[in-house]
């Protein structure tokens, strides 16, 4: 089984597909919103499961902290409930969801409210390992910034809900 976690965006949208227990990196990257839908839609109707059919999705959901925000903002908001409701039906109730909130990452991963992206990085990092190169890819070889993020919802979901009811 596995998790598919998402970090939203107003245009693009990066995702991780990750093994239910964090042991491998199934497939991450950075889509036009349109088309990570369609993949969700592949992921049900194709059978495109990689040997490990997603049975849990995380969405990171934006958190308001009293600061003004612009238009990207409620545009990412609206593009959370497109996929919260592209999932409802392609899915139904055969997986597992949750939103996971910025802060529930920075205290689930670095156990501190404060931290930024490159603290989630490192401590990413510190728990699989190195990033690799080209000739010797690590756990992390092709991350960019926005999956990165993705993979830190997938991390903060099996922390909170998997680990717990095991």
């Amino acid at each position: 089984m596995s998790i598919l976690a998402i970090d939203p965006g107003n245009i693009e949208s990066a995702f991780v597909m990750v093994t239910d227990d964090l042991s491998k990196v199934i497939a991450k990257g950075k889509l036009p919103n349109a088309d990570l839908e369609r993949c969700i839609s592949l992921l049900v109707h194709e059978r495109w499961y990689w040997d490990d059919p997603v049975r849990h999705v995380a969405v990171e959901m934006v958190a308001s902290y009293g600061m003004p925000v612009g238009a990207e903002v409620f545009e990412t908001c609206v593009q959370i409930g497109r996929f919260e409701r592209h999932i409802e039906i392609v899915w139904g109730n055969v997986i597992n969801y949750q939103r996971i909130y910025r802060m529930e990452e920075k205290t689930a991963i670095c156990h501190n409210s404060r931290a930024r992206d490159s603290n989630i990085r490192q401590a990413l990092i510190d728990r699989f390992g190195v990033v690799g190169t080209k000739k010797n890819p690590g756990y992390f070889y092709g991350f960019k910034k926005d999956i990165w993020a993705a993979m830190a919802v997938a991390v903060t979901y099996h922390d909170k809900y998997l680990t717990d009811s095991e």
